[in-house]
């Protein structure tokens, strides 16, 4: 689904730091989405974690680095990570140019899929208030 112009794949599950998750089989791939790259500005630098870390939902574990940003990035769901997108290291643009796809970051093996609950699904009230209020904060910038 598009929204203002921004992608937001109806099948993934969002978190009000800019970041999705996508269930696949016992997995969670996660990435940030096309909004939130498109705050960040061009991602520079991907701080990969180490495959083995224990996350917990809504605490930081790693961090992105842009030209006009540093931040963290947020679990979207508590587990352990299996895989990291070590590419995105050398070269992080595919964050930026494709963010749903060749930019994912890690995949969580989570401890408790029923934490996917919290997080916003496209189409649902919770997620249209949450990208009104977005959109609100943005044009006060």
């Amino acid at each position: 689904m598009k929204l203002a112009g921004y992608s937001f794949p109806e099948d993934l599950y969002y978190d009000q730091n800019h970041y999705w998750a996508k269930l696949e089989g016992d997995l969670v791939t996660v990435g940030l989405t096309d909004y939130g790259q498109h705050l960040s500005g061009e991602i520079i630098h991907y701080q990969a974690p180490e495959p083995g870390s224990l996350v917990v939902q809504g605490k930081p574990f790693t961090s992105l680095e842009a030209s006009k940003w540093v931040g963290q990035v947020y679990a979207p769901v508590s587990g352990t990570i299996v895989a990291v997108n070590a590419a995105l290291v050398e070269d992080p643009s595919p964050i930026n140019a494709d963010p749903y796809g060749n930019g994912w970051l890690v995949k969580i093996k989570p401890s408790d899929l029923s934490e996917l609950d919290n997080l916003l699904r496209v189409g649902t009230d919770e997620f249209k208030l949450w990208w009104e209020n977005e959109l609100s904060a943005a044009e006060e910038e």
